[in-house]
């Protein structure tokens, strides 16, 4: 058994003065106790009391690289040693918005920003500036960050929330604190529905302003899009002027080069982007064709921040694109590969060990959950999982040394290799065996 001992003295002394204890609220949710990192490496990561893991969490997305990868590193300190942010333009800028340029099939500009929150809130209003309209459609189970106008109730193993809207339909807010009229201009649907997406873009076009949409599931169960849902999605936003948003925070230079959208061959009016674009250091940016981004270079819509752009992440996500970029892209294919052995072995050891449950994957992510189904398509067969039954076999494996996210969702990065792979499957069939033998052991004491 691991012990914990240094990470739950921190995480005493870190409440003192940091409220909660941690630094974002879904890292309250590790069992037994939230880590403590002391360093990372390529796919491994080492906590305060010295024990190592084979990293999936990888910063909940970023770390596409992995922990310090050493070109990454040089790179980011030759920056530095330059200068760290001017508030000034710089060419790094200009070589990055290029690059993406492109890479991405939708961008003919962007505009930088820090978060994917940010980078969110900037799209929604070049939307709204652009079309005069208010109304933003966004999908049951989809996360767009955590701004007001966005965030809505998100039921989670590592978030707080209840159901996204009340009986009445009302869309209800993600956290306290946050104003319930800020959502007044959301239109909450289920997704992968193209009969109820159609009926109410035919019903309230003339309000919308955008549809934004993951164009995968990622955060709710890797659910990718039905055969022709993203198609008619953006035939009806083309045909009724409605602003077409593709989240790519986390599909976004992970599904390729080109993005999701490119992987579809489906280009949105705008994309957002982040988490692996910089490879660990906050970046995000918004893409899209030059008539919608003009009304940022115009000033009508105010783009705003203090670190926008600035030398370091930029030197980052070069380095970045660069890296993945070599020998074809070969390092997405690699990592596709890891990720199909990884679900595959998993689906085979959960039935091995008497559970049911289902392993989506779709490029380098996938979602384990454990689920009496055969499939999980939408959002609605999502929420039937057992997120307790799932935290309980994440912290197992946190003893068996594999860091997991306790939602389910699995990163593959390019340091993880086909040993990291073997040793992740044989971890995972001894928890599932502990489990299983815990419910026995359960279930005989109830009926003594």
């Amino acid at each position: 058994m691991k012990a914990y001992t240094t990470s739950k003295r921190l995480f005493e002394r870190s409440g003192a003065a940091l409220a909660g204890g941690v630094s974002s609220s879904l890292r309250a949710a590790m069992r037994p106790v939230p880590l403590f990192a002391a360093s990372g490496r390529g796919a491994v990561v080492t906590d305060a009391d010295g024990n190592r893991y084979i990293d999936y969490l990888l910063a909940y997305g970023p770390l596409i690289l992995g922990h310090a990868h050493p070109e990454l590193t040089e790179r980011i300190h030759a920056a530095m040693t330059n200068g760290y942010t001017f508030g000034l333009q710089h060419e790094g800028e200009i070589e990055l918005a290029a690059r993406l340029t492109e890479a991405l099939p939708c961008a003919e500009q962007v505009a930088f920003s820090g978060s994917g929150t940010e980078a969110v809130m900037l799209a929604l209003r070049i939307a709204r500036s652009h079309t005069g309209r208010t109304k933003i459609v966004r999908f049951h189970g989809h996360y767009h960050g955590w701004s007001d106008a966005i965030f809505t109730a998100f039921p989670s193993a590592d978030m707080k929330g209840g159901a996204a809207s009340d009986a009445g339909g009302k869309t209800m807010p993600g956290t306290g604190g946050q104003s319930e009229l800020a959502l007044q201009d959301v239109i909450l649907l289920p997704w992968n529905d193209a009969v109820a997406l159609e009926e109410t873009l035919r019903a309230r076009g003339h309000e919308v302003a955008a549809v934004i949409t993951e164009p995968v599931m990622c955060n709710s169960g890797c659910i990718r899009p039905r055969d022709g849902y993203l198609e008619r999605m953006r035939e009806l936003t083309r045909e009724l002027g409605i602003v077409l948003i593709f989240d790519e925070v986390i599909t976004g230079f992970r599904f390729g080069l080109g993005g999701a959208h490119e992987r579809f061959g489906i280009a949105p009016d705008l994309m957002t982007m982040g988490k692996a674009l910089a490879g660990g250091i906050a970046l995000s940016a918004v893409a899209g064709s030059r008539e919608l981004m003009r009304v940022v270079s115009s000033g009508k819509v105010s783009h705003l921040g203090t670190l926008n752009g600035n030398c370091v992440a930029t030197a980052a996500a070069i380095a970045t694109l660069d890296i993945l970029g070599r020998n074809g892209g070969e390092a997405f294919v690699r990592m596709e590969a890891t990720a199909a052995r990884l679900a595959q072995g998993l689906r085979e050891r959960i039935a091995a060990n008497g559970f049911r449950g289902v392993v989506n994957q779709e490029g380098p992510v996938f979602h384990m959950m454990f689920i009496d189904r055969d499939a999980v398509e939408d959002f609605a067969a999502f929420s039937e999982r057992d997120g307790a039954l799932y935290s309980d076999f994440a912290e197992r494996m946190l003893e068996e040394g594999v860091l997991v996210r306790t939602n389910g969702l699995w990163y593959v990065s390019t340091e993880h290799t086909e040993a990291h792979a073997e040793a992740t499957l044989q971890a995972a069939d001894r928890a599932l065996a502990r489990l299983a033998a815990e419910r026995r052991t359960e279930g005989g004491e109830r009926r003594g």
